[in-house]
């Protein structure tokens, strides 16, 4: 398999190109793109959904789970970044400063 450097930006990019292709940017609200992130995110939570912590651990062990685990992250994560790049929001600088909120916020013993 051929390695392929991916970033943000490059994916954020691949994003665009798809929609523009499609002629989907008039739908890509961020009020729409929010909804859909919603969506998915719930569509990740039904697979866990009645599984007890054990079996949530062990999700990745089944092929067929694995697989509806990941496209579903990579759903939620499509929408997201889509969103950032909409709203003009680095989502990697956006997490690093909340990560540093919240080292102030809780302080480690």
């Amino acid at each position: 398999m051929t390695e392929r450097h991916l970033d943000v930006a490059k994916l954020q990019r691949r994003l665009a190109d798809f929609a523009a292709a499609r002629n989907w940017q008039p739908f890509h609200t961020p009020k729409n793109l929010v909804a859909a992130l919603s969506v998915e995110a719930s569509e990740l939570v039904e697979i866990f959904q009645w599984l007890t912590p054990e079996e949530s651990a062990r999700v990745m062990d089944d092929p067929d789970t694995a697989h509806r685990v990941m496209d579903e992250v990579a759903d939620v994560l499509a929408y997201l970044l889509q969103l950032c790049e909409v709203l003009g929001i680095d989502p990697l600088a956006a997490l690093d400063a909340k990560i540093d909120r919240n080292e102030r916020r809780f302080p480690a013993p």
